[in-house]
Parts: structure tokens; C-alpha cells; sequence
């Protein structure tokens, strides 16, 4: 029997970066999640961003280093022998490249630090029309959670217990990346309008959730 995979969530760099706490993989074969601040579980995560940053961690290691950029921050990830498809890719795009990415959400203990940290599965050449839309994508997920943590589900109360999050720190983090994306980005006349107004809509869905 096949096992199903897991869902791929949106999440910006800024809040992944401030994960410290995992879900699962107490029993054999059970999904290990990543908890972020603002309580969304994830196992893969999905980013479009730019790839800042390629290269060995050591000579001969077979291991690279990426960085993938995004409004907020950029995610660190480790691609190695047990990610063949990912490892293929990465050969053939430069940086700085605009990418898709499919990743395990991970955190790396090390001397007493935790480190949040991806695994990509696939990476592939993107472009900057699909980064918008994710950035309007991830921003929309965002917020749902930040209303979310004003509830009383069992994942908000954990990452209130774990993090005691300032929800009003991560509202101005969607406020500034989507300002951000409104102010750099560069469109076609075809699209311009309609990607206008979609970003014009979220700033002001802002106004409704808080």
C-alpha cells in the first residue's frame, strides 16, 4: 500500500526560521512535523523565491548548501546523495535563479541551537509571475493562522504554550512583503492590472482580520 504524502504548506522564511518545536516521529514510520509560531504543523513545505546561495559544505562532501530568498528572510537547505532529483537540478541553474522548491521542513540540533532547515525534493527553474503569486498565496495562509491563534484550537494553544508569539509582529511581516511585492515587482501590460488589484485586495483584507 502506497503511503499518501504529505500536503506541501506555504509558509514564509521569517516564521519557519522561528520554529524550535516538533510533532511526531515517536513510532516507527511516523511523520516528524515542524510547529511554527503561529501553529501551522508541517511536514513539506512549497517556496518560489530567489536561490541566493549554492555550494559544498565541505570539499568532496556531496552535500550543498542552499539559500532560497523570499520577502521576509531565506530558508537554509541541504541537498545530498538521498535527494537525487533535487541534486540534478541544482546542477543546471545559476544563481541568482528564480525557483520552485518542494522540501521536507526540518529542524538540525546543534550545540545547544536549533536550526530550521529544509530538504528539497525537487527544485526547478520558476519565474517572477509565479513568485508573485505565491507571495499573495503565502500571505493569505499567514493570516488565516494569525486569526487562527486567536482561537482556542488544540495546535493554537500548543504554539501559544511553545512560542507566545507577537501576532502583531508577524501581521506587520504580510504587511511589509506584500507592500514590498507591490513596490519591485515587474509585470507585463497583460497581467499588470489584474496582479495589481490582487495585492491591492489583500492589504486591505488586513483591515477585516484585525
Amino acid at each position: 500500500m502506497r503511503t499518501r504524502r504529505e500536503v506541501a504548506r506555504r509558509v514564509f522564511a521569517k516564521e519557519f526560521n522561528s520554529s524550535r518545536y516538533r510533532l511526531g516521529g515517536n513510532a516507527e514510520k511516523e511523520p516528524v512535523y515542524v510547529l511554527t509560531p503561529l501553529g501551522l504543523k508541517c511536514n513539506r513545505i512549497f517556496v518560489i523565491g530567489a536561490l541566493i546561495e549554492k555550494e559544498e559544505t565541505k570539499p568532496d562532501s556531496e552535500v550543498l548548501r542552499i539559500r532560497i530568498a523570499d520577502p521576509t528572510g531565506s530558508f537554509l537547505g541541504f541537498v545530498g546523495k538521498f535527494d537525487p532529483e533535487a541534486k540534478v537540478s541544482l546542477t543546471e541553474i545559476d544563481i541568482p535563479s528564480t525557483v520552485a522548491v518542494t522540501a521536507k521542513a526540518r529542524l538540525l540540533e546543534r550545540g545547544g541551537r536549533i536550526i530550521p532547515f529544509i530538504r528539497p525534493e525537487t527544485i526547478n527553474l520558476s519565474d517572477f509571475e509565479s513568485r508573485d503569486y505565491w507571495i499573495l498565496e503565502t500571505a493569505k495562509a499567514t493570516m488565516k493562522r494569525i486569526e487562527m491563534m486567536r482561537g482556542d484550537s488544540e495546535l493554537a494553544r500548543l504554539a501559544r504554550e511553545k512560542y507566545n508569539p507577537n501576532l502583531e509582529e508577524y501581521k506587520e511581516m504580510v504587511v511589509s512583503a506584500l507592500m514590498r511585492l507591490k513596490e519591485e515587482v515587474e509585470i507585463s501590460e497583460e497581467v499588470e492590472e489584474s496582479i495589481e488589484e490582487s495585492i491591492e485586495e489583500e492589504i486591505l483584507d488586513l483591515n477585516d482580520l484585525f
